[in-house]
């Protein structure tokens, strides 16, 4: 008889004991010969040194399905310990499961382009209407590296475009001015990540979310790093955050060439960027369009009406000279 200790890392230990340890208890039954404490992420085992390294391998195996897909179920305690595979297991084309344990994974060709064009370049520009899914399906892949351990960490930015006057104006310090530009961020990580793992690994800054100006003089490696709202980016401001990047690394920027919110007159940095590397190796340009919107209905709507009225505009302004 021996005794061994087992820490559950990386999860809630709670989701694996279940509501009122229904699940812990399941897993007791099916070791009826180990005595089996568990307390917080510790779990404690007596018993014959075979059965527990089987008892060992098996907890492994939950805690990885756990971090996996952010839920486990009674059948599937019972399928892994036998042997089997999960329900989940066999789901196709999954990037990553949400905190209710829905599956994230493309809903139209274009959103597949984006997931293939990730696995093949390091550089990948998304480019789309609003609602298309480009910020939250990329924020999907990186949370995806990281629990597989293919990146250290994930860094998410986005331009402030008002970050002269306007922002000055608002409350508090300068993270206080600065967060609800990047509400969007938050709101996509929140929905993948438990709060409380989302919170460690902000403060680890594992998960690091800053402005476009905090990047300069910075070398980004062993991350995916992914740039928001490009298209409100100046050519030297793009410039500079594409050669941020360092060894093991990919890059996935998004943007929305209708929506440039940026002083009259002034390039957008992502047009400007798109058709200076279209062609170049390692790097994929994914172009959306309505078609991919996975918002309500109405948006596609939307979206074409505003389409129309620019193609009128252009056609009576080319009329008219």
């Amino acid at each position: 008889m021996i005794e061994k200790h087992i820490v559950l890392e990386d999860i809630d230990p709670v989701m694996l004991y279940g509501a009122g340890n229904a699940y812990l208890q399941i897993i007791k039954a099916l070791y009826p010969k180990l005595r089996i404490v568990a307390r917080d992420n510790v779990i404690r085992v007596l018993g014959d040194e075979e059965l527990m390294a089987d008892f060992e391998e098996n907890i492994e195996k939950l805690r990885r399905h756990v971090l996996k897909y952010n839920s486990i179920s009674e059948e599937d305690i019972i399928d892994i310990i036998k042997g089997r595979k999960t329900k989940d297991d066999t789901a196709k084309d999954v990037v990553v499961y949400n905190i209710s344990g829905r599956p994230i994974k493309s809903r139209s060709e274009n959103q597949q382009r984006l997931i293939d064009a990730y696995g093949k370049t390091d550089m990948v520009f998304a480019i789309g209407p609003a609602g298309t899914g480009k910020t939250y399906l990329s924020i999907a892949l990186a949370v995806k590296a990281l629990k597989e351990k293919t990146a250290k960490k994930i860094i998410l930015s986005r331009p402030a475009v008002e970050a002269g006057e306007k922002l000055g104006f608002l409350p508090g310090d300068m993270k206080d001015k600065i967060d609800p530009y990047l509400q969007p961020l938050y709101d996509a990580l929140e929905d993948m990540l438990p709060a409380v793992k989302l919170q460690d690994m902000m403060e680890k800054r594992i998960i690091q979310i800053a402005p476009l100006a905090f990047m300069r003089g910075r070398t980004l490696s062993d991350a995916v790093v992914i740039l928001d709202e490009a298209q409100n980016t100046t050519t030297a401001q793009i410039r500079m955050f594409l050669t941020r990047m360092g060894w093991n690394t990919k890059m996935i920027i998004t943007g929305d060439l209708t929506q440039v919110d940026l002083p009259h007159g002034t390039t957008s940095g992502l047009r400007e960027a798109i058709g200076i590397l279209d062609g170049v190796e390692g790097i994929s340009i994914v172009r959306m369009n309505d078609k991919d919107i996975v918002r309500h209905k109405l948006v596609t709507r939307i979206v074409q009406a505003y389409d129309r009225h620019e193609r009128s505009k252009d056609k009576a302004a080319g009329g008219e000279q």
